[in-house]
């Protein structure tokens, strides 16, 4: 009973530091999250459509979810209240992260599953994990420790920071070869955001973009004579049919054509949870890559706009928190964040609209997929170290 005291006394007492409507808007958009990934699953999930033919309980991917988002939350809340922030800067933490994560992306690799074209699946049993869905969260915490720590050398000496960039560039390939295009994309992002809000310098990028354009050259040379498929054949289906999808409704634009569909119906106030029609088969991942489609047709736009302004808020607060934190390493941490939940969005969304090419990426926070959501619940909880720091350096100032 008296360690029951201490812990509750503790939380009571860490609560003041915690930045709540951050916290809040996360909690919000996984319970909405939850609640339409069974919407856009129940029925498929019976009819067997979304498990390779075999009928499970309406309640299967919701259930799955529901666990992915409570391990999710127990994340948030241990890192925190619990988490130091010098334990982010230490050289042995940060040398561990990063050479894990060449094990998973070797091992996926080598015996990983491939699931729509991709092969960048690990089974571990209680879930499919997607290794580069964390290689997002590891490129977030080792590029900025290591500019962190080279950041008076960079302006005079921007090679100090080239061997570990070349270490990321391996990982970002061995998700390439996964044929895994748009976590590649993702991954490129919030590297070069990283980098660009650091200040390497416009010499230093032209001189970088310059060896990236000849290793480009070299790559494209060497997949043209030797006739290698780097790109998954679906997704060289879907840059045919981006510019009309109905000439294609049919083949290769069905998915596009229905996704629009699907938004079109919505009109402004939906039709109602529950009542989309075109997750009766019409859309192929009704629950992952199209939930967006689903939400617009049953919350119809103002759900839809909803949805979007509690993501949006999230990025904001990213980028304020870049701004206020003194600590040069946090400011670069939530700026790769901002990229990594923003771009995530953009490509989902752009994807479902027609922008550009369909590429697989799920909606930040709402789609299905344990690895996605605890990638994203990594990263909120860092966004709360951050703030709680920000807090804290406050109080003391005041003390002082």
């Amino acid at each position: 009973m008296k360690n029951i005291k201490q812990f509750v006394k503790y939380i009571l007492k860490y609560s003041k530091y915690i930045d709540f409507p951050l916290l809040v808007t996360y909690m919000v958009l996984c319970f909405l999250g939850l609640i339409m990934v069974y919407s856009a699953s129940m029925v498929a999930a019976t009819k067997g459509s979304l498990t390779g033919g075999q009928p499970v309980s309406g309640t299967y991917f919701y259930n799955k979810q529901l666990m992915y988002v409570l391990m999710s939350f127990f994340v948030v809340f241990f890192m925190s209240y619990f988490m130091n922030v010098n334990f982010l800067k230490n050289k042995k933490v940060q040398q561990s992260i990063i050479i894990i994560m060449v094990i998973l992306l070797l091992a996926t690799l080598a015996i990983g599953s491939t699931i729509n074209g991709s092969k960048s699946w690990l089974n571990i049993g209680f879930m499919n994990l997607q290794a580069s869905e964390f290689l997002k969260i590891v490129i977030i915490l080792y590029v900025p420790y290591i500019i962190d720590r080279k950041r008076y050398e960079i302006p005079f000496n921007p090679k100090v920071v080239f061997p570990p960039l070349f270490l990321i560039g391996f990982c970002v390939g061995l998700v390439l070869l996964q044929k895994d295009v748009g976590q590649t994309i993702l991954i490129s992002c919030i590297l070069f955001s990283i980098l660009l809000y650091a200040g390497v310098g416009i010499r230093s990028f032209l001189k970088l973009g310059s060896i990236i354009i000849i290793a480009l050259i070299v790559t494209l040379s060497i997949i043209f004579i030797f006739n290698i498929n780097i790109l998954p054949d679906y997704l060289t289906a879907r840059f045919s049919a981006l510019e009309n999808p109905f000439n294609y409704e049919s083949g290769i634009g069905y998915h596009l054509a229905n996704s629009l569909i699907a938004i079109g119906n919505g009109g402004f106030f939906g039709k109602g949870l529950g009542n989309s029609v075109m997750k009766l088969g019409y859309l192929p991942e009704p629950h992952t890559d199209f939930i967006f489609a689903v939400i617009c047709e049953e919350l119809g736009l103002i759900g839809a706009l909803f949805i979007l302004g509690l993501i949006f808020f999230i990025v904001y607060r990213a980028f304020e928190l870049a701004t206020r934190t003194r600590s040069y390493f946090y400011q670069l941490v939530c700026v790769g964040i901002a990229s990594y939940i923003g771009t995530q969005a953009f490509v989902n969304l752009g994807g479902i609209s027609g922008t550009i090419p369909l590429t697989g990426v799920p909606l930040p926070f709402l789609s299905f997929g344990g690895s996605s959501m605890l990638s994203l619940s990594v990263a909120m909880g860092l966004l709360l170290i951050t703030g709680k720091q920000i807090k804290v350096e406050q109080e003391r100032r005041k003390n002082a």
